[in-house]
């Protein structure tokens, strides 16, 4: 009972601390970001903020963005080229090209198509990190925890249409738990400041079960004492990357998917690199792209690009893989998260709904670095235990609609034993003359390691940006003017014209799951999409019980680099992570529209099937549930 009330007494001591910082604003630990950032702001700047929020603006085609990063000569260099088009590679452009400066990026797949696609969907501050900060009286988590809460209420402003809050529920087993948990998430409140989601609370057992119905009142050997709901953000983890890559190119950068590096290009003299080789995967033709500074944002491959410039460069990261699991609604409200902050061996268990769904999952593991990361059944089959002790429904793994692994670069720190105790803060090198390293970090903090990063390659390379960094508040494409509200101007206003089996158009009536699902996906912008669903004929549905049309696939083709059918089935719509049934049903349709919008012929189109039904089976899909007529099998 002492060592309890120790415990007890040491977090009442930190939670008094964070009061005192909190209420002198948090700049003991932070800088006020915004008002730097404001800094500089003038016509030029105004312009490309109008260009972006502009919902009539269009994106330089795919060629176009090719052949400028083609003429970036060795007389006439991009400022910054940069490797890698997820989360921070994205920001990175978005941050250099609004500066001013000259930028290009290449992705040797799709945007988001690796670890920022595979996240957890949560927008967050750490409430581990804060826990671990308290229990070893480390200012180093603390500083993250107070920077993350504060990017994380800048990435649901700039992109509302795709990020909200969510309320996580936390349960309670005994009154320890009660009175823990509940002074633990106020001191979450408490370093948020005024960066607050919202305000967090107990609820009794009976408040809890009518907010979370399937919530488990007894568990083994114990009882519910109630529930700790606290506010964290939560995303449209892809689309978001997306909807990055395209402000990016709205704002000048040249962005090129589907383009990988094959090489540097290095200084004869002085051994600088230069630029990089880079080779079309589509077309399989070969260029060269000259920058005067290459920013590699490669996340788990960071390693294997550093090793391009310095064959021998020790590994900076510590690959860390986290698998996800997607379940039928029922699992879980459409409003509440579930989260055990401490399993039986120690790991965190959520289940969060997401676009209809349920996501569950565990945290980090070790692993190995691959281009597709698999779960293993075993991990599949611990989530299923784990979350089953906390609910009164039957888990089942015929239930499982989709599964996936993410894998994570974290900063490596060589006397960690384990992934659990790496800090989560990124890391920002150059080893390398002319190649600047971002690594580390999370999704939630995006931004201002892109600043960072861009910040470096201005040192580097010498560069005279126009202005300072104003990402903190720019609105990202399609999220100026949105509002919660704006689904019903699309519900009001527009029909979705569908072509029957026999050949005839009948008008189809814009329900409010398809209004809602475009205006959340698209925002401002979806008006355009509903617009080609109803002059087109392409109204229908892709798959029977989700709310994606056919008019998305061409929008996607024509106006966010939609090159392939799996970058349409896992990364402008997310039809792969939520039912691979429901994504390899659509395919046939999928392919048929992309290969009228690339022109394809038939060996294109049956090579298109085969690689995302391959991709499909690294989400488990032979596995996972399937219906026939309706049916669950």
């Amino acid at each position: 009972m002492s060592a309890t009330a120790a415990r007890l007494r040491r977090v009442a001591a930190v939670a008094t601390a964070a009061v005192a910082v909190t209420a002198c604003g948090g700049s003991v630990l932070l800088p006020p970001s915004v008002s730097s950032n404001d800094r500089g702001v003038g016509p030029v700047v105004e312009s490309t903020r109008r260009t972006i929020s502009d919902p009539n603006a269009i994106v330089p085609s795919r060629s176009v963005q090719e052949s400028t990063l083609i003429g970036a000569s060795s007389t006439s260099p991009l400022d910054i080229l940069v490797v890698g088009g997820g989360a921070t590679g994205c920001g990175v452009a978005l941050d250099a090209a609004t500066r001013g400066l000259r930028v290009g990026l290449v992705e040797r797949e799709d945007f988001s198509s690796g670890t920022s696609s595979r996240s957890t969907k949560l927008i967050h501050g750490g409430v581990r990190y804060l826990e671990k900060a308290v229990f070893n009286l480390d200012y180093g988590q603390l500083k993250l925890v107070f920077h993350a809460l504060e990017e994380r209420k800048q990435v649901i402003e700039n992109a509302p249409h795709l990020c909200h809050a969510l309320p996580c529920m936390t349960p309670c087993f005994n009154w320890f738990e009660v009175v823990y948990y509940w002074m633990g998430l106020k001191m979450y409140d408490l370093v948020a400041g005024r960066h607050i989601l919202h305000l967090s609370r107990y609820y009794s057992v009976q408040e809890s079960i009518e907010l979370f119905p399937t919530l488990a009142r007894k568990g083994k050997d114990k009882s519910l004492r109630g529930t700790v709901v606290y506010y964290d953000g939560q995303m449209n983890d892809s689309r978001l990357n997306v909807g990055l890559a395209c402000s990016a190119a709205l704002a000048g950068a040249a962005v090129l998917n589907h383009a990988e590096v094959v090489s540097f290009l290095k200084d004869e003299g002085t051994e600088r690199i230069i630029g990089a080789r880079i080779r079309d995967k589509l077309s399989g033709q070969e260029f060269e792209t000259y920058a005067k500074v290459v920013v590699n944002a490669a996340g788990p491959f960071c390693d294997s690009v550093r090793k391009m410039a310095n064959k021998d460069a020790q590994a900076m990261i510590c690959p860390s893989s986290g698998v996800h699991v997607v379940l039928p609604d029922y699992y879980s409200p459409e409003g509440m998260g579930l989260i055990v902050p401490k399993t039986k061996d120690g790991r965190v268990v959520f289940m969060l709904p997401w676009l209809g769904r349920t996501v569950a999952g565990t945290t980090d593991s070790n692993t190995s670095i691959t281009a597709l990361p698999e779960p293993h059944e075993d991990e599949i089959q611990f989530i299923l235990d784990a979350i089953c002790d906390y609910l009164n429904v039957k888990v089942r793994r015929t239930d499982v609609l989709s599964a996936w692994s993410g894998i994570r670069p974290l900063a490596m720190d060589p006397t960690a034993k384990n992934t659990e105790s790496i800090s989560r803060d990124h890391v920002v090198c150059e080893d390398y003359p002319g190649l600047v390293t971002i690594t580390g970090g999370k999704w939630t903090t995006y931004r201002s390691m892109a600043e960072d990063a861009v910040n470096a390659a201005i040192k580097s390379g010498k560069l005279s940006p126009r202005n300072e960094c104003i990402t903190a508040n720019l609105r990202l494409v399609g999220g100026d003017g949105w509002e919660s509200s704006s689904f019903t101007v699309l519900a009001q206003q527009y029909v979705r014209m569908k072509k029957t089996h026999g050949g005839k158009v009948v008008p189809g009536v814009m329900d409010t799951a398809s209004a809602k699902h475009l205006s959340h996906a698209y925002g401002t912008l979806a008006e355009r999409v509903a617009t080609i669903a109803q002059n087109e004929t392409l109204g229908k549905r892709l798959a029977h019980g989700y709310p994606y049309l056919e008019a998305e696939v061409a929008y996607c083709a024509r106006n966010e680099y939609c090159e392939s059918a799996i970058d349409f089935i896992a990364r402008r719509s997310r039809l792969a992570f939520l039912d691979t049934d429901a994504a390899g049903r659509a395919l046939p349709r999928i392919i048929e529209i992309l290969a009228k919008e690339h022109n394809w012929d038939r060996s294109r189109q049956k090579q298109e099937m085969q690689k995302a039904r391959e991709f499909l089976e690294t989400f488990k899909s032979s596995k996972n549930a399937q219906f026939h007529d309706g049916k669950h099998q």
